[in-house]
């Protein structure tokens, strides 16, 4: 979006891994998503020499290189791109041309740091367009068919309780469950989101509602979980992908966040509510709790979610940030 602002006429190809084509899709800025055949970690210099040879009949003017890895930069070295953008990162001189010294305490945020490569360097903080991912409805309605999801009634509210990173980042799931059981006894619907990886707790929480929950963890790809969640009112996840994804698809979204920083990756849009405790021991940015207690997120309260979600009164205090 930043490029576009910048350059309207610019054609945009991105370079990224099969499963996220999905949101590529979405993105009207994209002219193609191109898939990157090498897992996360994977060097293959042979592979990456041989990916990059076949772009170069694309005949690219610039590459804006996002990872800070020396291998990531190798590719649009061989494609023969002849700009290449990126942070200097692991000793990357020759591999990349347009070559920026990072600032942390400048650019404080992920999403900054990315915005940034989209223009020359400046002593100005970039500006950020708020995300959007555009559905198709037709596709939305090809979805409520397979899933057999009748006309909607009342507020659909989405849970999104799986954070790959660890268990440091989830939020207990009876809390979650807390919350879907106040918003189902005031009427709401409640959809379960997640991966393969995340059925057993979606399972749990909607066990602990009586199965009053739709469950879709696991049995939806991507473009489909994407077109489901468009029909959210609401959606309340812990820091993960899907958080961010709700906050595209511009859902009032609470994000609930305990070893990681809101500060760093805040869910992006205007008006998402984000919780964290601050507590002395957070943000740790581990997978799971050094001190074995989790108490960044055991003690966030169902009622300070659903108060902000407006089904009960109670006041929220200021861990609360909006």
């Amino acid at each position: 979006m930043a490029l576009k602002e910048q350059h309207k006429s610019c054609s945009i190809d991105v370079l990224a891994p099969q499963w996220s084509l999905a949101l590529m899709a979405c993105m009207p800025e994209v002219r193609k998503a191109i898939v990157m055949p090498l897992g996360h970690g994977q060097f293959d210099f042979k592979g990456r020499k041989a990916l990059g040879n076949s772009l170069r009949e694309e005949q690219y003017d610039q590459a804006i290189v996002l990872p800070n890895s020396w291998k990531s930069a190798l590719i649009p070295y061989f494609a023969g791109i002849p700009k290449r953008t990126g942070y200097l990162g692991e000793c990357r001189w020759g591999l990349l041309n347009n070559t920026r010294r990072l600032d942390k305490a400048f650019l404080t945020k992920t999403v900054q740091r990315f915005v940034a490569l989209a223009s020359e360097p400046c002593a100005i903080l970039p500006n950020i367009p708020q995300p959007r991912l555009l559905i198709d409805p037709a596709s939305v309605d090809v979805a409520k068919q397979k899933f057999n999801i009748p006309p909607a009634k009342g507020t659909v509210l989405g849970l999104c309780p799986g954070a790959e990173y660890g268990p440091a980042k989830r939020w207990p799931a009876e809390h979650y469950a807390d919350v879907a059981k106040q918003a189902i006894d005031k009427g709401w619907q409640v959809y379960l989101f997640g991966s393969v990886k995340d059925q057993a707790v979606t399972a749990s929480i909607n066990e602990l509602v009586a199965g009053a929950c739709r469950d879709f963890a696991g049995k939806t790809n991507l473009t489909e979980a994407l077109e489901l969640m468009s029909l959210c009112d609401a959606v309340v996840s812990n820091d993960s992908g899907l958080m961010h994804v709700a906050a595209a698809l511009n859902i009032k979204t609470v994000a609930i966040y305990g070893s990681s920083d809101p500060a760093f990756t805040p869910p992006l849009h205007p008006e998402a509510d984000v919780i964290s405790l601050n507590l002395p021991c957070s943000p740790c940015f581990k997978r799971e709790c050094p001190l074995g207690h989790l108490d960044c997120l055991t003690k966030i309260s169902p009622d300070r979610v659903t108060t902000l979600l407006g089904i009960s009164a109670k006041m929220t205090d200021e861990s609360i940030s909006r």
